[in-house]
């Protein structure tokens, strides 16, 4: 299959056979990751510009671990002692940055619809890595990836995502992926972190928490994003926990083999018991490593290396 698309913005406009051979492609590149020296030349030559205007560490980490195994070299741009502090604006700072030479810009930003709005304005490939609350489609591909790995297809699995579904981009990209490769996708939270019935992606809603673990195959915990919120939309983290965290004995309602995932960061205690630190069912480092092999697949298909 030939990779045609020029950016990776979102999850909506992949097709599945385009999502497959993604996963396919990081398949097969996990295997660099577990070689004793793990670093082939396939981008050799290539800059890769990483723009962050938001804090991040596995996203961050694993996007430089994928272009430095690659042999990609790397412009790293944080918003804080730059000159967006000055007054720049957003597309003129990747302007300057593209005329220093990079090949592709990985973007996250608070505002939803930055890295679309670049990719409208210059030629250089875009990665989207998060935006406002709006998408994170390589979180979503390597939760695609660590499923498929684990259970081997997505058609008739039950997906359960837990927490702050109307200000997650992660949930709102995990809805769309799930959900296009073949599952069904339950989300449930409290009232004031669910989005209305006709805004929720095709995900169905569940206002009891016990309805949506009831014998899922995957089990995915939220952050709660405070720093979304603009208002209390709850007591106390402590209230959160009570009604909403994940512990063994609700666990224990999801199918005896499903998966535990979480995006990170984790707060134990919060929307994960500490008693599940290392629960069997837990995959959520393995999420991290897919994380690397995603990111590079979209490297190597999006610069075209061989």
């Amino acid at each position: 299959m030939e990779f045609r698309k020029k950016h990776i913005l979102d999850i909506a406009s992949l097709a599945p056979e385009e999502i497959t051979f993604i996963l396919d492609t990081a398949e097969a590149l996990k295997e660099v990751l577990e070689r004793p020296i793990p670093k082939v030349p396939t981008l050799r030559g290539k800059i890769v510009a990483h723009l962050f205007f938001e804090p991040s560490t596995r996203t961050r980490l694993s996007f430089e671990r994928a272009a430095k195994t690659l042999s990609a070299d790397i412009f790293n741009f944080t918003a804080r002692m730059s000159s967006v502090e000055k007054g720049e604006s957003l597309l003129d700072t990747v302007l300057n940055i593209k005329a220093m030479g990079a090949d592709l810009f990985v973007i996250r930003h608070p505002n939803a619809g930055a890295p679309h709005f670049i990719a409208e304005n210059i030629k250089t490939r875009v990665i989207n890595a998060g935006d406002g609350f709006n998408a994170h489609p390589t979180q979503a591909l390597l939760d695609l990836l660590t499923v498929r790995e684990k259970k081997g297809d997505f058609k008739g699995l039950k997906v359960a995502i837990i927490g702050d579904i109307r200000h997650s981009r992660v949930a709102h990209s995990d809805i769309v992926a799930f959900r296009k490769m073949g599952a069904e996708v339950f989300v449930s939270g409290p009232a004031t972190m669910l989005p209305p019935e006709r805004e929720a992606l095709g995900a169905r809603v569940c206002y009891q928490l016990e309805e949506a673990l009831k014998d899922a195959d995957v089990v995915m915990a939220l952050r709660v994003q405070k720093e979304r919120h603009g208002r209390a939309l709850f007591p106390s983290l402590r209230e959160y926990a009570r009604y909403f965290g994940i512990n063994q004995e609700r666990l224990s309602l999801a199918k005896e083999d499903c998966l535990l995932m979480h995006p990170g960061p984790i707060n134990w205690g919060v929307e994960l018991s500490p008693e599940l630190e290392n629960d069997p069912r837990s995959v959520i480092l393995t999420q991290v490593t897919n994380g690397v092999a995603v990111r590079m697949a979209l490297l190597v298909l999006l610069l075209g290396g061989e």
